[in-house]
């Protein structure tokens, strides 16, 4: 909306294990493993209840399971 919400330090800390959650998810749990590659604020959506969503997979890499996700290359846009 166009008000700022002000949100306390508890709920940012419960929005930052979610998306951490999800990150780890999308990295080791997932039966395709998905690295993101562009985390940033405007790319996590809050919901009614501000469980955060991660969005924007522009970026992103598969990678099967016998591959790691560690990389020295810096992506270009």
């Amino acid at each position: 909306g166009k008000g700022k919400s002000s949100l306390d330090w508890p709920t940012r800390f419960e929005i930052c294990l979610g998306v951490a959650r999800g990150l780890s998810y999308l990295h080791e749990e997932s039966s395709i493993r998905v690295v993101h590659r562009d985390i940033k604020a405007s790319n996590i959506l809050l919901d009614a209840n501000l469980n955060p969503k991660i969005s924007d997979f522009g970026l992103a890499k598969l990678y099967d399971d016998q591959k790691t996700h560690v990389s020295t290359k810096v992506a270009v846009v």
